[in-house]
């Protein structure tokens, strides 16, 4: 019995340092170097501003930070914060809408669209903070974007931190944040006079 009791004990302690070795292991970010310097190349031969772009992974997780601005002078990250995916179930049942962005150009889709935007006129919204960001898109993935008014806005349910594993909740295709970060945003916008990349990736 005592014999017992002893490998019980070890088998626990052995199962306890296990699970401290796995949750100890370093998080692998992911290497965005070859979107940077697509980025950068693309800002510079069509004129956008130079010094930083918006990039989003909707491959990662709603509950965590996947809105990236990426800082060109100093080459690196320099924030980044929750934001939303469309729900893609318009025209089709969509059972994993929160766990994986769908895409789609069509019209009155609610989905996602992937692909480069330049951020144009600022404007009034009646979500968040009252303030949007008009989106042009400029390639076949999201050249509806303007029409079906898929706007970079905020929105009171959004959270500013990680929410992992919850899901954010989700939105007919805007790209929506926080209100503080948009508040961050807006403020970045305001004083750049060259329009701004915003790249959504999966």
């Amino acid at each position: 019995m005592i014999r017992i009791t002893i490998l019980l004990l070890f088998s626990f302690f052995s199962c306890a340092d296990a699970n401290k070795k796995e949750t100890n292991q370093p998080i692998v970010e992911k290497d965005y170097s070859t979107t940077h310097a697509e980025a950068l190349t693309f800002c510079k031969a069509n004129n956008f501003c130079a010094d930083y772009y918006f990039l989003i992974d909707m491959s990662i997780h709603s509950g965590k930070n996947r809105f990236y601005t990426y800082s060109f002078k100093e080459n690196k990250i320099v924030d980044k914060k929750l934001v939303t995916h469309g729900s893609c179930d318009a025209y089709e049942p969509n059972s994993t809408k929160y766990q994986k962005a769908k895409y789609s150009n069509r019209a009155e889709s609610h989905c996602s669209s992937k692909g480069k935007y330049k951020i144009g006129k600022r404007d009034y919204s009646s979500w968040g903070i009252n303030v949007k960001y008009w989106l042009h898109g400029l390639e076949e993935s999201n050249s509806n974007a303007k029409d079906r008014v898929v706007v970079l806005h905020s929105w009171d349910a959004v959270a500013d931190v990680e929410i992992y594993p919850t899901y954010s909740p989700l939105s007919w295709g805007c790209p929506a944040v926080s209100n503080n970060f948009m508040k961050q945003l807006d403020a970045k916008l305001k004083q750049t006079d060259k329009p701004v990349l915003l790249w959504i990736i999966d």
